[in-house]
Order: C-alpha cells, then structure tokens, then sequence
C-alpha cells in the first residue's frame, strides 16, 4: 500500500488559548508544530498545513498552506476537504490528517490505520479513557480522495461532526494504546500546555 500524503489541521480560532497559532506554543525549544512534522514526516510522502489567514506567517516550515475551501471555520473536515483537494491534484489515492496541537501522536499512525482499513482507505484513530471507554479521534484519520465530493456536499449541507459522515461510510477504526498518557493528548487550554511540557520533559 503506497504512503498517503499528511494533512496538519491548524485551521481552528485556538479561542482557549486565547486566539493565535496553537501550534507555535514551545515545548522546550521545540514547537508543537515542530514535534507534529517530524512525527508526520517519515510517514507520508508530503505535508501539507491546513490553515487560515496570512499564509506567510508559516513560511519558516517550508510547507504548502492550504486555507478551507469553505467560508465560515466548518471545523476539522473542512481541513480535510482542503487537503483531500490538494491530493487529487498530487494524483495521490488518501491522506491522513494529525492535529498541529497533538504532538505525542503515535509513529506508526499511518500503518495501523491502513491496516485498519478495508477496500475504501477510511479510517480514524482511537483510544482508550482510564475508565476503558473507546474513543474515536476525529482530527486522526485517513481519508480517501474518491469520497471528497461527497464531503463537499455534507458540508455545504451543514454537517460538522466527523463521525456523522464517517459512520455513513463505513469507517474502520484503529486503536492505539495508551501507556502513562494518551498518545492523542492535545492543548486547548494553558494548563493543557503545562502537561505536555512535564510530558515532554519526561520522554526518552
């Protein structure tokens, strides 16, 4: 199965942190952005950064900026619209969206949810609460190109929430364990920041 191409989500408003760029927050001397990419980057055959406003301000990362395609911040699949449009102009078959503010993600996420997935490459990640209840992670998933006029049209139509269009699909889900933390943990908040920074500090 060939490597999908990478979609960063970083189109949302961050309101809880206060507005800005999310994904410029420091970890150390390394951004959320920086530990999402390099996650991301040995799994895909090319990133791209869903974001909106002033392109340029991520100049720096050397990445293709992709804005929503749709007025009005519809949320996550917008972004993924956005890129499944970049991928059909590559001639890619899927790409596979990680969130800008989750950079302890799992480094095999791409094999697990191709593996996951069955004829139509639709997937998202999960995993699990400390009271065992599954969770599916919406920003985490692999994405067919060949559905992407189908997502355009529940978006124009109003849909927002991921796996509303996904379970309409069939999506396979594939979960990942967590050891000490949840590998999808990601900063909304200050205090959210102050974990992954101890989170951080505390990694090999």
């Amino acid at each position: 199965m060939t490597a999908p191409l990478g979609v960063i989500l970083a189109g949302g408003r961050a309101s809880r942190m206060g507005g800005g760029d999310k994904g410029r927050l420091l970890l150390d001397d390394n951004s959320l952005l920086d530990l999402v990419i390099d996650r991301l980057r040995p799994q895909v055959d090319a990133i791209a950064l869903n974001a909106n406003g002033e392109r340029a301000r991520f100049d720096d990362l050397g990445l293709t900026v992709l804005p929503d395609n749709l007025a009005g911040l519809p949320g996550p699949l917008a972004g993924v619209l956005a890129g499944l449009d970049w991928a059909a102009e590559q001639g890619a078959d899927s790409i596979v969206s990680v969130a800008a503010d989750t950079p302890f993600y799992p480094q095999n996420l791409v094999a697990e949810l191709q593996a996951a997935s069955g004829d139509m490459p639709l997937a998202l990640a999960a995993s699990r609460d400390e009271n065992g209840k599954l969770w599916r992670q919406p920003t985490f998933g692999l994405w067919p190109v060949a559905l992407r006029e189908d997502l355009r049209r529940a978006l124009t139509d109003g849909l927002r929430k991921v796996v509303l269009w996904t379970d309409q699909h069939g999506a396979a889900t594939a979960e990942f364990e967590t050891a000490g933390f949840d590998p999808f943990f990601n900063v909304n908040t200050p205090q959210d920041l102050e974990v992954a920074r101890a989170i951080y500090e505390d990694m090999p």
